[in-house]
């Protein structure tokens, strides 16, 4: 959306004359850590000098920085704090000192090795000063990385830890939701009302621009098209686009290789994935074979599957193996009832009742009967996967998830464990897509998994999480993901 758009469509903007005080943020950490390339995003800027180097950074660095469109801080990056030189010995006492000067505190590690005793002393001696501070996990690229440190990490015993990936903008909006709770919104002192041929200033275009670059993060979708062979898959993405991309024929089979293609859809980019039609595993031979693995891939970076079943069929034993891929991954699922307009008298209560019976686990996911063919419903499958992709990446805050623990486990108190008591210290939700959520016990072991679902139960019917799987697990504090 271009300037003159804004113009027109924003009849009244706040006009700020008052700067209160900023806060300050102030980003520590050893060497190679990731500091600089935080600060960057955070300025939106490469005003630092980012490198493997170690060490690169050694003077102070500091932007203001504005997140949400109307909250304003300072940002200090600091150099690395290493006490092996004495070069090193004044960038310490430096970064030390910008910590002393700031109202909060960023303090950042290298998520692919393992904790480093230095960095708990360091992180230790910050946690002293009283200031919120946050403890950054940097570089978690991807599963394979959180699973092998993030819960090493915790270890440090933090109020907050958030694994993100800087270089790979993975997981930032949990960082950001967390930054807001600590940065005030901006003061206000008087109104500005644009007749309709004033211009904005140039003050309030910087502005709008900068509230539009906050609300376009995270909108891109990932979309799985998932389903047996011949059940309507690539007719389905050929009506979602208006368009002939995708071979379609009634030859089980016809799509080998996946076909990605993207639209733009109520300001989201959605991209779809027409994967192979899957068959029973006896049958999968060279190239369907491969063409399996490809979908298991994709379905690795998908955020939302839509499962396609033959209404004309319902839910036979692939199907349901099929739909197992979707707990596998931990994606958001939409069901798919295609071809409703050539179906047998089945009534729409009967095919729903069956669709949850063969599938109870993914009794979290709404249904939708369409007709690929004629086009009937398809148009809601859009409006349907973005109001998922929203609940998939929700955050709870944490006082309002412990409220709803508490309010839980005041009505069911968790079951014994061997005639030991067992207690919920707290919750906190430490991911989104899907929400993670760890219960911090005295004995994690003793959780049953009926008690686990009453949780989740009541957290569904506190919070809207429809068409997504919610990641429950207890620990105690400090536990490693390796010992799950």
């Amino acid at each position: 959306m271009g300037h003159t758009a804004h113009a027109t469509e924003y009849k009244t903007i706040e006009r700020h004359t008052i700067m209160t005080k900023l806060k300050k943020v102030a980003i520590l950490g050893r060497p190679n850590v990731g500091k600089s390339s935080l600060f960057n995003r955070l300025a939106r800027q490469r005003d630092a000098i980012t490198s493997d180097i170690e060490g690169t950074t050694r003077d102070i660095k500091k932007r203001v920085v504005t997140i949400s469109g109307n909250r304003d801080f300072e940002v200090i990056d600091t150099g690395g704090i290493d006490d092996s030189t004495e070069m090193f010995a004044t960038v310490k006492k430096l970064s030390l000192r910008a910590a002393e000067e700031a109202d909060i505190i960023l303090y950042v590690v290298d998520g692919k090795k393992i904790p480093h005793e230095e960095d708990k002393d360091l992180f230790y001696g910050l946690q002293e000063m009283g200031k919120p501070i946050a403890l950054i996990v940097n570089k978690i690229d991807n599963d394979k990385d959180e699973t092998l440190r993030y819960w090493d990490f915790l270890e440090f015993g933090a109020d907050m830890t958030l694994p993100i990936s800087v270089s790979h903008n993975r997981y930032m909006n949990a960082f950001y939701a967390w930054l807001e709770e600590h940065i005030p919104e901006r003061e206000t002192k008087e109104e500005l009302v644009l007749e309709e041929d004033e211009e904005p200033s140039f003050e309030d275009i910087v502005e709008m621009v900068h509230a539009d670059d906050e609300g376009d993060e995270d909108r891109d979708i990932k979309v799985a098209i998932i389903g047996r062979v011949n059940t309507g898959k690539s007719s389905l993405l050929n009506a979602l686009l208006h368009e002939e991309r995708a071979v379609v024929s009634d030859v089980a089979g016809t799509t080998i290789d996946p076909i990605d293609e993207s639209m733009e859809y109520n300001d989201y980019k959605i991209t779809f994935v027409d994967t192979a039609g899957i068959r029973r595993r006896g049958r999968i031979v060279g190239i369907e074979k491969y063409a399996l693995g490809r979908t298991e891939e994709m379905l690795k970076e998908a955020d939302i599957a839509l499962l396609v079943i033959d209404a004309t069929v319902g839910v036979v034993e692939l199907d349901e193996r099929i739909a197992n891929l979707i707990e596998k991954y931990r994606l958001g699922c939409l069901i798919v009832l295609n071809k409703w307009d050539i179906r047998d008298e089945i009534t729409y209560e009967k095919a729903v009742d069956d669709i949850r019976d063969e599938l109870k686990f993914l009794h979290y996911a709404p249904l939708i009967t369409i007709s690929a063919k004629t086009g009937q419903r398809v148009h809601k499958i859009l409006d349907d996967i973005i109001d998922i992709y929203e609940r998939y990446k929700q955050r709870i805050p944490t006082s309002k998830l412990n409220e709803v623990i508490k309010y839980a486990v005041g009505r069911h108190h968790p079951p014994s464990h061997n005639g030991a008591v067992v207690k919920i210290k707290f919750a906190t939700q430490y991911e989104t897509k899907p929400p993670k959520i760890a219960l911090i016990m005295n004995r994690p072991d003793g959780l049953h998994f009926s008690y686990k679902r009453y949780l989740a139960n009541t957290l569904r019917s506190k919070f809207d999480f429809e068409g997504v799987p919610l990641d429950i697990s207890a620990r105690h504090r400090g536990q490693r993901m390796e010992d799950d």
